[in-house]
């Protein structure tokens, strides 16, 4: 079987390249690539002659427009990327029969009340990023009925920027960090969400019936202050230098950080839809953190 892997190199799709080599061979075109396919998702139409050339029998699209506060100026860009892209993939994948994967958000909600987002809820965004990605998922719906398309929340991982890193070299530099509070979801790591991946995709190509919409994110919930506080006491416990401890992380509201992209308070996923379907068990959020924590630091910063 032949997979045709977008976004290989973010941290979702470097998780991707483990998770989905023992189900067959990988293709993973770059931007520019002399020689070898190319993929461009700001130029949508530049993505069916690449289906084409390849042949997949799976397309797995972990590509993005991920600035959420830039796509509020940059909306044409992020379209082009999160919407007009995954519908082209979802034209080329009815073309050559291909199982499409896309990932989406918990953005395309506007964030309210305090219940985990069913699939079923009616969405609303409240910025510019979960606009496109809740228009690329229905363009790919329209288009194609043979996908999985995964929502997802505060997904982490260890290549690259992410919450943890900051976190702690904020610690190493001060006493106190002021960290939100009232925007509550479940970090999901990039590697859970691969594992999740793989998972269904084998189980929608022996079983069509399964394609859909799914929410796809760890178990449990938190706040980004009390995420925070967990990557603190974790780094403190293995041995890490850090100013400040857990207790001097300071709760605070979203009013305190004004940002050009509004964030919805509420971005519990309600996972039961996925669980059932794939009989799968997504651990608790502290469980991925705990790990992506032990890789971050140091050994050297490790007790004997």
């Amino acid at each position: 079987m032949k997979i045709l892997l977008l976004g290989a190199s973010g941290q979702v799709g470097w998780e991707l390249q483990r998770s989905l080599a023992p189900l067959g061979e990988l293709v993973m075109p770059a931007r520019t690539a002399p020689g070898n396919p190319v993929a461009d998702l700001e130029r949508p139409d530049t993505l069916l002659p690449l289906v084409r050339q390849v042949g997949p029998q799976v397309i797995v699209n972990a590509a993005a427009y991920t600035a959420v506060d830039r796509a509020e100026s940059d909306a044409e860009a992020a379209h082009r990327v999160n919407a007009l892209a995954p519908g082209e993939l979802a034209r080329a994948a009815r073309e050559c029969g291909a199982l499409l994967v896309h990932y989406s958000t918990d953005y395309v909600f506007d964030g309210s009340g305090s219940r985990p987002w069913r699939e079923t809820d009616a969405t609303g965004p409240l910025n510019a990023y979960g606009r496109t990605k809740l228009d690329g998922e229905r363009r790919i719906a329209a288009e194609w009925d043979r996908h999985l398309i995964l929502r997802t929340s505060w997904v982490y991982g260890t290549r690259g920027g992410n919450f943890m890193k900051t976190m702690l070299r904020l610690a190493a530099e001060r006493e106190r960090l002021r960290v939100v509070d009232d925007q509550v979801g479940a970090p999901t790591g990039a590697d859970l969400l691969a594992d999740l991946t793989a998972h269904a995709i084998r189980a929608t190509l022996a079983d069509p019936a399964r394609a859909g919409l799914y929410h796809a994110a760890a178990a449990g919930e938190t706040s980004w202050n009390g995420y925070a506080r967990l990557v603190l006491d974790a780094a403190l416990g293995l041995g890490l230098a850090l100013r400040a401890r857990p207790d001097g992380v300071e709760p605070v509201t979203s009013d305190a950080f004004p940002t050009p992209a509004r964030r919805p308070l509420n971005s519990r996923l309600d996972t039961s839809r996925l669980r059932d379907a794939f009989d799968l068990a997504p651990p608790p959020w502290q469980h991925g953190v705990l790990r992506a924590l032990a890789e971050l630091v140091p050994p050297e910063s490790s007790p004997a």
